[in-house]
This record gives C-alpha cells, structure tokens and sequence, in this order.
C-alpha cells in the first residue's frame, strides 16, 4: 500500500494554483469555479486580495469555507500586480505554479496536461504557451533565446500562459518589479536562460480582455517595454555572443525611437513623451546608435 501511495503522489503531486485579485467581484466566483471543475484534484488555490474596495474578498472567503483546498489571503496594503503575484507563490507548497488571474478561467484539462508534461521531462523546471508551435517541444537555452529573437517571438506572453516548477521559481527570484506591465517579459527571458523550456501547444486558461488591465497601460508599456529588454540583454546571462547582444541593444533602442515619435506624432504631448523618454532612460547616445548602426 505504501508504495502504491508512493507512486501515486510521485505522478499526481500537488500542484499550486495562483489567484491574485483586485476589483474583481464580478468575475472571481467564475475563475474559482473553473479550478473547482478541474480533472485534477491535488491542488491547492491560494487567493491573494489586494486590498480590494469591493467585494471580491467576501466572495473568495466563501469558496474557502466551503473547500479547504483553498486558502484566501488579504495583503496588508496595495502592492500592485507582479509584486502580489510573489506573494502569492510565497504561500505555494506545490511542485509547479500555475497563475490563473480572477478574471480568467481554467481549462478542465490544464493541470492534468501540465502534470504530464513535467513528469514526461522531469529535468524540465519551465514551460510556456506558444500558439504557433502544435506539438510539445523541449527546447535548451541557447535554442529558445535564439528562437525568440531570431526566429519568432517566444517569450511575450503573460503570466497565466506559463508554468514554472515552485523550486526553480524561487531560485530565480520571482518576477521582477521594476517594469510595470513588462515584468513578464524580464521574467519569461530570465527563466528561460536556466534551463529546459518546454512548449506547450494548449492554452491554459482562456483569457478575458477588459478595460482595467495593465497591459491596456500603452503608456508605462512603451517605456518599460525598452527597458526590461535593455537590462535583460546586459545583465542576464544569456546564450548570445556579444555581437547578437550589440545588434539586440541597437534593434531595441531603434524599436524605443520609432515608437516614441509615433507616440508624439499621433498625442502632440510633449510633456508625456519627454517623460516617457526620461523614464525610459534613453539619452542622446542611445538615440545616435539607434539611427546610426
């Protein structure tokens, strides 16, 4: 019976569902269903509110009662998405994160599929959607750093379409907090430096668009977008040669460039465009790489 036990736990761990929430009241209830309707039944929910003004935070309490697989937190203060997003998985005592966001819904089959993934390549520590791609995939480092910026983008995509084993999550510290809406995009580039990625060709969750997501925040976008990138180029250590990683800087500084003349052009705020630049911290350097090489 021990091993039969044994056995079982080792190809039906617990898995850590993630839930951050803020404002949600009119959503959350449907997002805790479909982790209620989940195939797999070794998971645990952790719901962390931020300080809602509604009542999001009495609805969840509720779900918490009535299944003790779900456990509701409420921060002390505000701390805003990617912040709460750590304190979430600070919480987490599952093999893999999974972040399924309060206005999302999970797919009955997501936890099974990744549960199987993971146990099919068990040196595995990070997975992430990729639409394009039809069939599961494991690529190293030096393959998915390079398929990103040489090939297709791979790695912009959020949260709640990748999956992360708990220990490498807090072995690479979290998502940064630095960037505003593009915290993912430092993260997704810094985890996949690491170690195996494996593509996953499902969606884990089927995504709600609405106003009042950050990523409609075009404005702190266009300049986090450049700087997340800027650092991850010189400070992560990424499989690239020092001459891919000057042709990545140059390509990004001319991306800024384009992008905030369009942005003036089409706003006629200097105001906002000169901060949007200051923010950025793009000097009169960067701007003569960016037309010059």
């Amino acid at each position: 019976m021990y091993f039969v036990l044994y056995y079982y736990m080792k190809d039906r761990p617990l898995i850590s569902v993630l839930m951050t929430a803020f404002n949600r009241e009119k959503f959350i209830a449907e997002a805790i269903e479909s982790v209620l309707a989940s195939n797999y039944t070794n998971w645990e929910l952790i719901i962390t509110d931020d300080c809602s003004s509604d009542s999001t935070f009495n609805i969840a309490q509720k779900y918490a009662k009535k299944d003790k697989r779900i456990q509701v937190y409420k921060n002390d203060s505000n701390l805003g998405d990617y912040p709460n997003r750590n304190k979430a998985a600070s919480y987490a005592k599952g093999l893999l994160l999974i972040y399924v966001d309060s206005d999302d819904l999970l797919h009955s089959d997501t936890i099974d599929k990744c549960v199987a993934l993971f146990n099919q390549y068990p040196n595995v520590s990070y997975g992430i959607l990729c639409p394009y791609i039809k069939t599961n995939e494991v690529l190293n480092p030096k393959q998915a750093i390079k398929w990103h910026f040489f090939h297709k983008p791979l790695f912009l995509i959020g949260p709640g379409g990748t999956v992360i084993k708990n220990s490498y999550f807090r072995k690479i510290g979290g998502f940064p907090t630095k960037y505003g809406p593009a915290n993912d995009g430092y993260y997704n580039l810094k985890a996949a430096s690491g170690t195996d990625t494996v593509i996953f060709p499902f969606p884990p969750v089927d995504y709600r668009i609405h106003d009042g997501q950050e990523i409609n925040n075009k404005y702190s976008y266009l300049y986090n977008s450049y700087r997340y990138l800027r650092d991850a180029l010189t400070e992560l250590d990424l499989p690239l040669s020092e001459r891919e990683i000057v042709f990545l800087l140059n390509k990004n500084r001319r991306r800024f460039l384009t992008n905030i003349l369009k942005f003036f052009w089409k706003t006629k705020d200097l105001r906002m465009t000169s901060t949007a630049v200051r923010l950025a911290q793009f000097n009169m350097k960067d701007a003569l790489l960016a037309v010059f090489h």
